[in-house]
């Protein structure tokens, strides 16, 4: 039997929430004697941001609760435990340090500021002597594989589309494997936070909501086999992921890819799946160049760094700004008067989700007709969305504000998007009659 080089290695969960395709778990078991696990729900994300919003709402907040309970789970069956604290990361894991004396620590590599202050708060509790495995598990193209560097990422989403298509491989998903010693004598008497705890109250998934499902690694599986197996949705994705009422319309992958509770690799190779033992067609295509999006995004905010969160954006480009606190809580609350963007946002508000097509509009609508500075609708969706991605979410804000990725600067009629995509104003109607909070 081979010597493991490690006697205890501790593994950080960070969005990386699964146990499928996980590096870090696989080269910790490989690599170790014994191995324990630690998720912290840090306050930090839980303070009020610099635009007055809560950094986490009680949506996600949910989500995450319901995503940590399975995670401890699915985490048991590789006789792994998960220590789970509401606490500041580097102090739960000073603590939890000076109890097994760690010998390596395993996580997901993250380059947007606050969570590089963390990881250099969490590297810095450890002796030099201590071994640090960082990894990227949160692409569909692994950086090593995609021939661009990352100063030279196209500007242009379609360059990089064409380049990555032709030239890179999307790896197998990374096995998942059984730690062999049973790690359950270790006392573990931490608890997995209620909403309460965390400065919510408890609250009744709206009955009108588009994505009414809970989190964690069995539930993304299972609505995969369902999109894909059961209802073979995923053949007419292309068709139907404009819509805005209902659960079907889009694949809704959105939220567990963003805490990592469902690994980009699994859907690509779900879809390939799918293509073999049913139809391969534009749909199946469309489903993949969304990934490729998200990917994209990744590596826009690896590029240019903190300059994503700035006001000129990535282009430096230098418009007229405004901070009007009627116009943004008009916006906020849906009295604006634009119909299909205050049905949006009280949405939004009573639900934590937002349909692609209303995000772009109300996006769209907030910068370039109110003109208001557009890091303060990031900020709201920071807050609200169950499925805020910080690349994703800054990526598009700049992008629909005229400061990112789209070269055309484009501006969208709100009103022809609402009669194009609410025809018969169903879905406006839905949310402007509703008075359920």
């Amino acid at each position: 039997m081979q010597t493991k080089q490690n006697k205890n290695s501790l593994i950080w969960f960070r969005n990386n929430l699964r146990t499928h395709d996980n590096a870090s778990i696989v080269n910790a078991i490989n690599e170790s004697e014994q191995v324990i696990a630690i998720f912290c729900f840090d306050p930090r994300q839980y303070n009020i941001s610099p635009y007055g919003f809560k950094k986490t709402e009680k949506f996600r907040a949910q989500f995450l609760i319901e995503t940590i309970t399975d995670l401890k789970t699915q985490l048991a069956k590789l006789n792994i435990q998960l220590f789970i604290y509401f606490d500041y990361t580097e102090s739960c894991i000073s603590k939890l340090n000076n109890t097994f004396n760690f010998d390596a620590i395993y996580f997901q590599k993250e380059w947007t500021q606050e969570e590089v202050d963390i990881t250099n708060k969490v590297i810095n509790i450890f002796p030099e002597s201590i071994k640090i495995r960082e990894t990227y598990n949160q692409f569909l193209f692994h950086p090593e594989d995609i021939n661009i560097d990352v100063e030279n990422i196209p500007q242009v989403f379609t360059n990089f589309r064409k380049k990555v298509e032709k030239y890179s491989k999307v790896r197998p998903e990374t096995e998942t494997i059984s730690a062999e010693r049973d790690n359950f004598n270790i006392k573990n008497n931490t608890k997995i936070p209620t909403l309460k705890d965390l400065g919510f109250s408890e609250f009744e998934t709206h009955p009108n909501s588009a994505f009414p499902c809970k989190g964690g690694e069995t539930e993304a599986i299972k609505r995969l086999q369902n999109y894909f197996f059961e209802t073979k949705k995923l053949g007419f994705y292309k068709k139907t992921r404009n819509g805005l009422i209902g659960t079907d319309f889009s694949s809704k992958f959105s939220s567990w890819l963003a805490n990592g509770s469902l690994s980009a690799k699994r859907i690509y190779w779900e879809v390939k799946r799918f293509e073999k033992e049913h139809v391969k067609n534009q749909s199946t295509y469309w489903l993949i160049f969304e990934l490729i999006w998200r990917d994209y995004f990744k590596y826009i905010s690896m590029k240019h760094g903190n300059q994503i969160f700035k006001l000129e954006g990535i282009l430096k480009k230098d418009y007229d700004w405004s901070v009007n606190k009627n116009k943004i809580n008009n916006w906020i609350n849906g009295t604006t008067g634009e119909p299909f963007v205050d049905a949006n946002m009280i949405e939004i508000k009573k639900t934590g989700w937002m349909s692609n097509r209303g995000r772009q509009n109300v996006a769209s609508y907030f910068a370039k007709e109110l003109e208001l500075d557009w890091r303060i609708g990031a900020s709201y969706f920071e807050s609200l969305l169950i499925d805020y991605d910080v690349h994703s979410n800054y990526g598009n804000w700049m992008y629909v504000a005229g400061v990112g990725n789209d070269p055309r600067d484009r501006k969208f009629n709100v009103k022809l998007q609402a009669e194009r995509y609410d025809t018969n104003g169903k879905y406006q109607r839905l949310w402007l009659q509703d008075t359920l909070f």
